[in-house]
């Protein structure tokens, strides 16, 4: 739910540049997306490290843009912050004890190694098409970039969120029925 919490300003963004121009909708995301963190700062009293990246982006991206008066800085933010993530994921699988999936999920969730592994890996994979797609489309289908932008990046995260959850569910159900001590021997001998 909190990902798609995170949608809300780029939806604002994307109405504001079907009633105006791109200009007026890059003034909207840049109050948007601090609105939005504000809100959520106040709501669990921090923030995540994604989300400052991605506030960062959002005020330097849109900052270059409005000031330049050139899109193009704004078209970079999605692929530069999409390859930020991606390095930031595939980095933890072998700097630190857990991996960056572990690290969000864990808490609730008990997987073996491997499947953290996997997770992460496919976390990985994720941002480097979410980003690659985005800067396909916006340098090669200029007319349509901001729909693909909104409904694109929404549609292949949700997508992908399915999938991790099929793939989740048979380890979910599996962990359901074991009792305690076999889950914590089941954990040791798949690491």
């Amino acid at each position: 739910m909190k990902q798609l919490i995170d949608f809300i300003p780029l939806i604002a963004f994307f109405v504001t540049y079907q009633l105006y121009d791109i200009y007026t909708a890059t003034k909207v995301l840049m109050i948007g997306v601090p609105l939005q963190y504000l809100f959520t700062w106040f709501m669990v009293k921090k923030l995540e490290k994604f989300q400052i990246i991605t506030l960062v982006a959002v005020l330097a991206f849109g900052g270059l843009t409005l000031l330049l008066h050139d899109e193009t800085y704004l078209k970079w933010k999605a692929p530069i912050v999409n390859l930020i993530f991606a390095l930031s994921f595939l980095g933890s699988q072998f700097i630190g004890e857990e991996n960056l999936v572990k690290r969000m999920m864990g808490h609730a969730i008990s997987l073996p190694n491997d499947v953290w592994r996997n997770l992460n890996y496919s976390w990985v994979l994720f941002f480097i098409i979410s980003g690659s797609a985005n800067l396909y489309v916006a340098f090669t289908f200029h007319e349509i970039w901001v729909e693909f932008k909104v409904f694109g990046s929404l549609g292949m995260t949700l997508i992908f969120m399915v999938i991790q959850a099929v793939y989740l569910s048979r380890y979910i159900s599996e962990k359901d029925e074991l009792p305690a001590t076999e889950k914590l021997s089941g954990d040791n001998s798949e690491a």
